[in-house]
């Protein structure tokens, strides 16, 4: 790694660039790196405390990198120097508010890898150069990283996304990071490979930057109000100068004055700009120095500014400002916020937002201007893992009747992220509800940063569950049917059937689930009673017969009532095994290469000793006039409901696996039998919602940019020949495809 240098001094006078006004040292330098010339280092780290300035800095040279963008800029009054070539622009995939692997699927999307895996993605840019492509890669916000701000997210960019790519030497790497992963992103690499630009450095300070940024915030010909020391130039330059001496170039400087500059501009009565003492050095100062300007306490301010500098996401709701204010508090703060909007407005920016899920009261959000003010904040809260959990209890009392289905978004979606960094996350993690209605890709972001031994059995299931969650984008109905599974399969009934109460519209409810290897075909049919004899199957060795997981034991009573009528048929599910499968029956006794079959109940998957030639399977007419009929693909079934005509089929519902489909077969009287290389389960399909199918379809097949890896090239699985219905063919059915880069499966 090479120490960075001062440029020479300048010979003749250029305008600073239009969006920055300043940092030329740090735009020669990249500038250098964009142009490849002799001794350029190819992996350029820019880091700095938080208000340094780097997105602004990084912003402006993208700028001067888009070859549409440059069309507007007055290039030739520029530094040339500071001006990059004029190249394609380069590969911008933000880390903002995306994981490590996000960010990895938008560079393979961006280059159209055909990568199944994000191991992938590397080798496939290696050989990008060979094509005659550059790879010229710029990846901002890395502090900013992440769905949840506790969950670590920035270093498993930096390790996982940035340190590999570094490594690959067809790459050219500039990536913003914060300061204490820099020296790890560069650490390894040959020297003379990567130069770190440290913007609190002093060979990169940049006083007359400061000044310039100062004066122009001062300016009223952009937008400041007509004051006497805005009006006149000399005056605006002299305080310009002071507010920069008091702010040095330190942590902070570029956020600092700028705070300062609106603090004054908003409520200068009171303001001596003779004063040095009203002047601040950091983001802390400029809060205090407010508060004591318009007759406040400094700790009033910070109180009204704590639940925006505590909040995930984009913001608050405004409705939920006052009552967690008042939680991180301690104390009523009704009457402080009521008279407190004006006295933090220079701190707070509204987002508004548009969107028909979007309740009323819930498409305003308030957030603080800038992550700095946050931080300076959250350093003065003495206590905040308390401090987030009185917030999370109170977010638990805005549910209605704790009902998470009437949540308001924020409340549900952003809950986990301050139970997490409250130390409570673990306890929250038993509540089916929270599971089925939170947005997925926060929740499992959570869930993921807690320590497995500290995760309860539910957790555990909605871990394994979560990634088939994010990838298929599922909407809450559909990610409740999708665990109500998952519990059943993890021997979890009781989770399970609190979904099947709170969430009644679930297309499904499994019977039953059993882990059987090796499962391969599975088809559904009828044993009569003189051949039905139900009995713990005998085990052949000492391995234990599979148990199924029933749903409920209303469902094993059922069976049992079912299993002692000696006047009805029973229905089965027939499974091949490999030979030796406890409770199976060995196709060929003497041949231990040959498969098994396994005979259980339809209906809560009881092993049956019974003789697989003596099942009945259903014929084709009765598979062609049921009411179902279903079509598989590598890892989805989806059940149809037939019209009175050909061509006007319905969906009913698709299931949606984790791992390809091995068999799959569907009773006349609508049970769906499923397996998988682990095992093989019952659903009991139920009578679609107006309108839920179709939206469960288009959850999954959305358009996208670049498919995940079990749906890339994907030719559709034929179940077997007896469990085959006809493919019914409305416009809207395709194979179910999943937008953005959340659809890619973690790896």
């Amino acid at each position: 790694m090479t120490s960075p240098t001062q440029a020479p001094e300048q010979t003749k006078a250029y305008e600073p660039h239009p969006y920055i006004g300043g940092r030329d040292a740090a735009l020669r330098a990249l500038t250098a790196w964009r142009a490849e010339g002799p001794g350029a280092p190819r992996v350029v780290i820019l880091t700095g405390s938080t208000g340094t300035g780097r997105s602004r800095l990084l912003t402006g040279f993208l700028m001067l990198c888009d070859p549409e963008y440059r069309e507007g800029l007055e290039l030739d009054a520029l530094d040339p120097a500071t001006v990059p070539p004029d190249l394609p622009a380069p590969a911008v995939p933000s880390a903002a508010g995306r994981t490590a692997a996000q960010t990895l699927w938008l560079l393979a999307d961006h280059y159209r890898l055909s990568a199944r895996r994000t191991a992938d993605i590397f080798p496939g840019l290696a050989q990008l150069p060979l094509s005659g492509r550059p790879v010229t890669i710029v990846v901002p916000d890395v502090d900013r990283a992440g769905p949840v701000r506790g969950a670590g997210e920035p270093a498993r960019v930096v390790r996982n996304v940035l340190k590999p790519l570094a490594a690959v030497e067809s790459v050219r790497l500039l990536a913003d990071v914060p300061r204490e992963f820099a020296a790890e992103l560069a650490e390894g690499l040959p020297p003379g490979v990567a130069r770190i630009i440290d913007l609190d450095a002093p060979e990169w300070a940049d006083p007359e930057g400061l000044v310039l940024q100062a004066e122009t915030l001062l300016n009223p010909q952009f937008g400041a109000p007509e004051l006497p020391f805005t009006r006149e130039p000399d005056a605006r330059r002299s305080l310009a100068e002071a507010i920069a001496r008091s702010v040095g170039d330190g942590a902070g400087s570029r956020l600092t004055v700028q705070l300062a500059v609106q603090s004054i501009l908003m409520h200068p009565e009171g303001f001596d700009p003779a004063d040095a003492s009203q002047l601040p050095a950091s983001v802390g100062d400029v809060l205090d120095l407010h508060a004591q300007r318009l007759g406040a306490h400094p700790r009033t301010l910070r109180q009204i500014l704590a639940p925006l500098a505590l909040a995930e996401g984009d913001g608050l709701p405004v409705r939920l400002l006052t009552p967690l204010a008042s939680a991180v508090a301690e104390r009523d703060m009704s009457e402080d916020m009521a008279r407190g909007m004006l006295l933090a407005a220079p701190f707070i920016r509204p987002v508004e937002r548009a969107g028909e899920d979007i309740p009323e009261d819930e498409r305003t959000l308030l957030g603080l201007q800038h992550p700095g003010i946050g931080e300076a904040v959250r350093a003065g809260i003495p206590d905040v893992p308390g401090a987030q959990a009185r917030i999370a209890m109170e977010l638990l009392e805005a549910v209605p009747d704790q009902d998470w289905a009437k949540a308001g978004t924020y409340v549900r979606d952003h809950i986990a992220g301050h139970t997490l960094e409250a130390g409570l996350l673990p306890r929250l993690l038993t509540d089916p509800g929270l599971f089925a209605h939170a947005d997925p890709v926060r929740l499992r972001a959570a869930v993921e940063a807690v320590p497995p031994e500290q995760l309860d059995a539910p957790a555990r299931t909605y871990l394994r569950t979560a990634p088939l969650l994010t990838r298929t984008q599922a909407p809450a109905t559909l990610r409740a049917a999708l665990l109500e599974t998952a519990f059943v399969e993890d021997g979890l009934p009781e989770y399970a059937a609190v979904l099947r109460r709170i969430v009644p519209a679930l297309p499904w409810h499994t019977l039953w689930s059993a882990p059987v290897a090796g499962v391969g075909a599975v088809t559904v049919g009828t044993l009569s009673p003189s051949v039905t004899v139900p009995v713990t199957a005998p085990v052949p060795t000492p391995v234990p017969t599979p148990t199924p997981t029933p749903a409920s034991d209303s469902a094993v009573e059922a069976s049992a009532r079912q299993g002692a009528s000696e006047s009805a048929p029973r229905s089965v599910a027939v499974s091949t095994v490999p030979y030796g499968t406890p409770g199976a029956r060995p196709v060929k006794a003497d041949d231990p290469t040959a498969p098994a079959v396994l005979v259980q109940d339809l209906a809560t998957g009881a092993v049956i000793d019974a003789d697989p030639a003596r099942i009945q399977r259903p014929s084709d007419e009765e598979r062609a006039t049921g009411p179902l009929g279903f079509s598989r693909g590598a890892d989805y079934v989806r059940v149809w409901r037939r019209g009175e005509q050909q061509g006007d089929e319905k969906i009913v519902t698709v299931l949606i696996s984790a791992t390809p489909f091995t068999g799959t077969d569907l009773s006349p009287d609508g049970i769906l039998l499923v397996a998988t290389e682990s095992g093989v389960k019952a659903l009991r399909i139920r009578p679609a919602q107006p309108g839920a199918a179709a939206a469960a379809w288009r959850s999954v097949d959305g358009p996208r940019a670049a498919e995940p890896a079990s749906v890339q090239a994907r030719e559709p699985v034929q179940a077997p020949e007896s469990a085959q219905a006809p493919e019914p063919e409305p416009a809207a059915v395709r194979a179910p495809r999943a937008p953005g880069p959340d659809a890619h499966p973690a790896v």
